[in-house]
């Protein structure tokens, strides 16, 4: 139906979210039209971590592919990223795309002990190990080179994606606003004379069953940002024919694949989008 792929993110950020569901989550969703399972990564928070979520979704899944879309890797130091990211690519087969950014949450890298100020820093020295030093590191198991997407928006952001990175990772918000981050990837991408273009990925956020539920979930989880939590609430998709609309939106924009990450833990929920982009 669509040149875009489409694909579900898995609930591992919803507070409260059971290893059951999940589980149940992963096996539908394979069982179903999405490309893709992926994952978002908070520290502090009532989550699961994102590599441990896929690896569990690698043990009962055998199509679909498995993405971090992204984790913060500044949390992690560059070899246990790696290991991290290998072992997900090992357990599912090669189904693995590694998405990675800074996020933006203090309390995230205070817990971590890890350095915020310098977090474009460490993200790009952490590319580079992925991209030249893992192969000769020992860290395994061993593999063919996962498939790395950077997301962020500011010039450095995606110069850094350009530099290192297979494809770039939207943050989420109105076709148009993915188009012009496009642009500005595809020129930062010209700019290092990388043949081809860069693998367009975005994100956009669902709930059906319970929409008053999925913003509260929204508001919560991106307090951090102020007043903007409540326009990313406001973007919350509660019909069938809205998600189809936000599909359109981002196709039309060039997107090459598109996630559609639950704010409401409910497997009808996954079974009624799974309907909406059949």
């Amino acid at each position: 139906m669509l040149g875009v792929k489409v694909g579900v993110g898995l609930p591992n950020t919803i507070p409260g979210i059971s290893g059951e569901v999940l589980v149940e989550w992963a096996r539908r969703a394979d069982a179903g039209p999405f490309s893709t399972l992926g994952v978002l990564d908070r520290l502090v928070y009532d989550s699961i971590e994102p590599f441990a979520a896929l690896a569990a979704a690698a043990a009962v899944t055998s199509r679909i592919r498995l993405a971090t879309n992204i984790a913060i890797g500044p949390l992690r130091s560059p070899a246990m990223l790696a290991k991290q990211a290998l072992s997900v690519d090992a357990l599912s087969g090669g189904r693995f795309a590694l998405g990675l950014g800074v996020g933006a949450r203090r309390d995230d890298y205070a817990a971590a002990g890890a350095d915020h100020g310098r977090r474009g820093a460490t993200l790009s020295s952490q590319l580079a190990y992925l991209r030249g030093q893992l192969e000769e590191s020992g860290v395994g198991p061993a593999g063919s080179p996962v498939e790395l997407l950077v997301g962020g928006s500011s010039g450095a952001a995606l110069t850094r994606m350009a530099r290192y990175a297979d494809g770039y990772a939207h943050g989420g918000g109105p076709p148009k606003a993915f188009g012009s981050a496009a642009n500005r990837a595809r020129a930062a991408w010209r700019d290092l004379e990388r043949p081809g273009e860069p693998k367009l990925w975005g994100q956009g956020y669902v709930a059906f069953g319970d929409p008053d539920r999925g913003s509260a979930y929204l508001l919560d989880y991106y307090a951090f940002t102020g007043p903007f939590a409540e326009k990313i609430a406001a973007g919350n998709l509660t019909s069938a024919r809205a998600v189809r609309d936000f599909v359109r939106g981002y196709e039309a924009e060039g997107c090459d694949e598109l996630i559609l990450y639950p704010t409401v833990g409910s497997l009808d929920d996954l079974d009624r989008l799974a309907e909406a982009v059949a």
